[in-house]
């Protein structure tokens, strides 16, 4: 009698915009951003796709929502560290953000609906770069040097592992290297090698490297100003 009262108090949950949007992002990590549509959201939640509306303006207000939702995951700076350490820890954040939702990454910068948890990301790098006094002409380029290189390595990297669902990589790449072995290309060769080898604990990643080669550009830029 119990289980029979917590099946039916469960069918009779209330729905909500919370519960849209969670849904929406439970459809996308599992299928892809395309999936995400009003009857496959109504059918998720057992209900009329109709009955959204109650909640939700429409797709794109649900396709701003849930972006912002995954941008409110990014790990803002902290005031009290060094401007590097924020800074670091706050794009690794982002970087892990996007890659538990690799969708996002190029549902982001089309987007132009009102995103708190992205204007709050924006100030606090804005504003760890005013704090570490660097030039208005440096904190534009700082804040987009790390702003690109977090969402175009993202967006690279969903297009490696898009490629790595298809056929087997190494097939592939053996093949390209069959292709492109005719003497005039030796250091391509050698790149994709480069990739075939197995990779440890102790290689670096190449997201960080990049983020570290930013970071201490800045650092230059600013003790030369």
């Amino acid at each position: 009698m119990v289980a029979g009262a917590q099946r039916r108090t469960a069918v009779r949950r209330p729905l909500s915009r919370e519960r849209i949007l969670a849904a929406a992002i439970e459809v996308a990590d599992r299928r892809g951003i395309d999936a995400v549509t009003m009857r496959r959201l109504g059918q998720e939640l057992r209900v009329e796709a109709m009955s959204l509306y109650n909640h939700v303006a429409n797709k794109d207000d649900i396709l701003t929502a849930i972006v912002d939702a995954v941008e409110a995951e990014i790990e803002l700076p902290d005031p009290n560290d060094p401007w590097k350490v924020a800074l670091r820890k706050t794009a690794m954040s982002y970087h892990d953000a996007l890659g538990r939702h690799p969708w996002a990454a190029s549902l982001a910068l089309r987007l132009i609906g009102t995103r708190p948890a992205r204007y709050r990301y924006m100030n606090g790098v804005l504003g760890t770069l005013t704090r570490a006094g660097f030039s208005d002409e440096l904190i534009e380029l700082g804040y987009h040097s790390l702003e690109s290189h977090v969402a175009g390595f993202t967006l690279w990297a969903v297009q490696l592992q898009a490629d790595d669902a298809g056929p087997d990589p190494s097939a592939l790449a053996e093949r390209f290297i069959a292709e492109v072995s005719t003497g005039e290309y030796p250091f391509l060769v050698e790149h994709v090698h480069q990739h075939m080898k197995p990779t440890t604990t102790e290689t670096p990643s190449t997201f960080e490297f990049g983020l570290d080669l930013i970071l201490d550009g800045l650092e230059r830029a600013l003790a030369s100003s």
